[in-house]
């Protein structure tokens, strides 16, 4: 065997040794950052809680309230922690995930624990929890519905513009920009808001294991506090996360030592190598595209000095 021909062969022996070394080093590493990016433990597969981060404005999202489903079925979740802290959002937003929720504590533990904000659809995401935390501050409450609108149509007279709709009938084009609301639209768009409302209410109602009308009474829009809220029985705690661990080991036999892994809707690579920026690039994507769609209806939202 000629000495070019021996040089050639130990050159393709090197290179696949390197390519091995490198596969290792690029597992390795995968490996070591899924413990980092888990933060509370490396149990994949093994017994641990699992936490639903609500935070932001809610809207529909279909992967989402799949992951939750998922968390039903999987033996290795013993309790579920949801972690509340936004304003609220659409109402069909709220609903679907409020649903989730409620399929998870049907079959498994489920506690809420509230940030500084779990208001309107916020806190109707919170009631299916056997047991709700609040902190003493925490805003929430905001029983309601709003349907803005807005009408430019003085505005057109001043500038000379004009707009011009053909309706297959007198509601079609109820609300518009271009004229005012009529009696029998403002009536109709009335209803719609009452109705979903009503749906609010009958949530609130069954997740708390309240009278209907005791909830309406409360349900006329404003927040309150925390503290407020568990003078109203609309929370049931003072307290955060430490004391939701505490409460299941206790009272559900979860163990407080077991690990925590939140409940997410990318996959394990996108997770592994955005490490710790993956919250924020998660909570960009959301703002950028989830919420600049167009809202799926009335809003469970709590504006503060909207009016």
């Amino acid at each position: 065997m000629s000495l070019e021909t021996d040089l050639l062969l130990d050159r393709r022996r090197l290179k696949r040794r390197l390519v091995f070394w490198r596969s290792l080093a690029v597992l390795a590493m995968t490996v070591a950052l899924t413990i980092l990016t888990r933060g509370t433990g490396f149990s994949v597969g093994g017994a641990h809680v699992a936490r639903l981060t609500v935070a932001g404005m809610i809207t529909e999202d279909r992967k989402l309230t799949e992951a939750i489903d998922k968390l039903a079925d999987d033996a290795s979740v013993k309790a579920l922690i949801v972690a509340v802290n936004s304003p609220g959002g659409t109402v069909s937003g709220g609903e679907s995930l409020h649903n989730a929720i409620r399929r998870v504590a049907a079959r498994k533990p489920v506690v809420t624990v509230m940030g500084g904000l779990a208001a309107s659809a916020g806190y109707m995401v919170s009631v299916p929890a056997h047991r709700i935390f609040a902190r003493e501050s925490t805003i929430t409450c905001s029983i309601g519905v709003l349907l803005e609108t807005g009408e430019a149509s003085a505005l057109m007279d001043k500038i000379g513009l004009s707009a011009e709709a053909i309706i297959s009938g007198p509601l079609k084009d109820q609300p518009s920009l271009t004229h005012k609301l009529s009696p029998e639209g403002r009536e109709v768009l009335h209803g719609l808001v009452m109705d979903m409302f009503d749906q609010f209410v009958a949530l609130v109602a069954a997740g708390r294991h309240m009278p209907a009308e005791t909830v309406r009474q409360i349900g006329d829009g404003h927040a309150c506090t925390g503290r407020q809220a568990l003078a109203l029985g609309l929370i049931d705690q003072i307290g955060e996360e430490h004391d939701a661990r505490l409460w299941l080991a206790s009272t559900k036999a979860v163990s407080a030592d077991l690990p925590v892994e939140d409940v997410s809707t990318t996959s394990l690579a996108a997770r592994t190598f955005a490490g710790s920026l993956g919250p924020m690039f998660d909570g960009l994507w959301k703002v950028l595209v989830s919420q600049s769609v167009k809202i799926d209806g009335g809003l469970a939202i709590w504006q503060p000095g909207s009016h």
